[in-house]
């Protein structure tokens, strides 16, 4: 494989077979043989649709160039070993397939969950054995944990169904491994990005069969994500209410999801809407419209290479987020960095777009930046936020795959 289609086409392609074979000789030093296969899988970003995959709207996400690259060979039994450089090593039984309590929030439980999703789906499988080595940023909510389960997800694939399942499966399998064995409730929109490769809309309206229309990203421009900073295990009940606040205001007009609900009746029932509901929640359903819109108007921008309209659409997503969804900062919190990240960029940014990035309240930030600002704008975060915190990507052309 074409190593450009991984890591973009003015990568440094020396460097990545470099790693290809330093993970291929660790494999052979520690097993004592050589690997049969290579495969790669990426982090994700989130380009638009914030907050909205969980009421059946519509996201822009892509796949980007920093992945967890895996040397694998079958075996015999029914043992899944995987070892990740700088982590204990997996090693799962896959003949016993039940939900360990133990294990929740472990990668054995998300080894586990995709091995059982592929049984209950009528194949055979056994086990394999796999070394891994991770580029992906630590920290910037591009989704490791989804970038393991489709990983594991296409070796099954590989080794044992002949290529049978499709990039939506793999999603959904790896979904379902995070959501009853790890005991993460996350919607599909990390594992599609990661399966499904390149820059892609997708409609969630049926959430386990998404409408899929893959897109062009806009030449001339890099992506740039920093952590700004603070601490996701406190932010649950926050997350939480984003959703159930969506979904009362659905529940108001007979459905479960805002999905359902034309905006029509959203907008005739406001004055009820405002007696019943607090100013939050009505200004979070009107995020989702909004939204919904974006992604709509960003898929025609970027069809007719209309990058300004493509730009204004991400600003916009970042604005709703801040005024309306209202998760970039936490309650009462002084600090504010997801806020201060946000604002010091569209001050720095001549050419280009900024936005939270993914669940919001802590975290990171996502800016599309012209190449010829990029070396500056990554210097000026790198000095406000840490130079361990900011990373740069490109968006990668193919999903979760094979290499050789």
């Amino acid at each position: 494989m074409d190593l450009k289609l991984l890591y973009g086409k003015n990568a440094d392609t020396t460097k990545a077979q470099a790693r290809i074979e330093s993970i291929k000789q660790t494999f052979k030093e520690n097993e004592g043989v050589e690997p049969d296969y290579v495969f790669s899988s990426s982090g994700r970003a989130e380009i638009l649709g914030n907050h909205t995959d969980h009421n059946h709207g519509l996201v822009l996400v892509a796949s980007i160039s920093c992945d967890v690259i895996a040397a694998v060979k079958k075996t015999s039994d029914n043992i899944v070993k995987i070892c990740s450089q700088g982590y204990p090593p997996v090693v799962v039984d896959i003949s016993n397939l039940s939900v360990i309590p133990e294990e929740k929030g472990t990668s054995n439980a998300l080894a586990r969950g995709v091995a059982n999703a592929i049984i209950e789906r009528g194949f055979k499988i056994k086990g394999f054995t796999a070394y891994t080595t991770s580029n992906i940023f630590k920290g910037a909510g591009v989704s490791s944990s989804a970038a393991f389960e489709v990983l594991v997800s296409e070796i099954f694939n590989v080794l044992y169904l002949n290529g049978k399942l499709s990039p939506v499966d793999r999603a959904v399998i790896s979904q379902y491994a995070e959501n009853v064995y790890f005991g993460k409730p996350c919607g599909l929109l990390d594992q599609s990005g990661i399966s499904i490769g390149s820059l892609v809309k997708l409609d969630f309206n049926v959430p386990t069969k998404p409408v899929i229309k893959q897109l062009e990203a806009p030449d001339g421009y890099t992506l740039v994500i920093t952590n700004t900073g603070g601490d996701h295990a406190t932010l649950t009940e926050h997350y939480a209410a984003i959703r159930t606040e969506m979904e009362q205001i659905a529940e108001f007009f007979g459905k479960k999801v805002l999905r359902d609900v034309p905006r029509e009746d959203f907008n005739k029932l406001m004055p009820t809407l405002k007696r019943k509901f607090s100013g939050r929640a009505i200004l979070r359903a009107l995020h989702f419209y909004n939204e919904n819109d974006r992604v709509e108007l960003a898929e025609k921008a970027l069809e007719t290479k209309n990058t300004k309209l493509f730009l204004e659409q991400v600003n916009l997503s970042g604005l709703s987020s801040l005024v309306l969804l209202q998760n970039c900062m936490v309650p009462g919190d002084t600090i504010q960095p997801v806020v201060l990240g946000i604002e010091l960029s569209r001050a720095f940014i001549k050419d280009g777009a900024v936005r939270v990035h993914g669940g919001g309240f802590a975290g990171s930030i996502l800016a599309f930046v012209s190449n010829g600002e990029v070396s500056a704008y990554e210097t000026y975060m790198k000095e406000l936020f840490g130079s361990e915190n900011v990373f740069t990507a490109n968006v990668r052309s193919v999903g979760t795959t094979l290499i050789k």
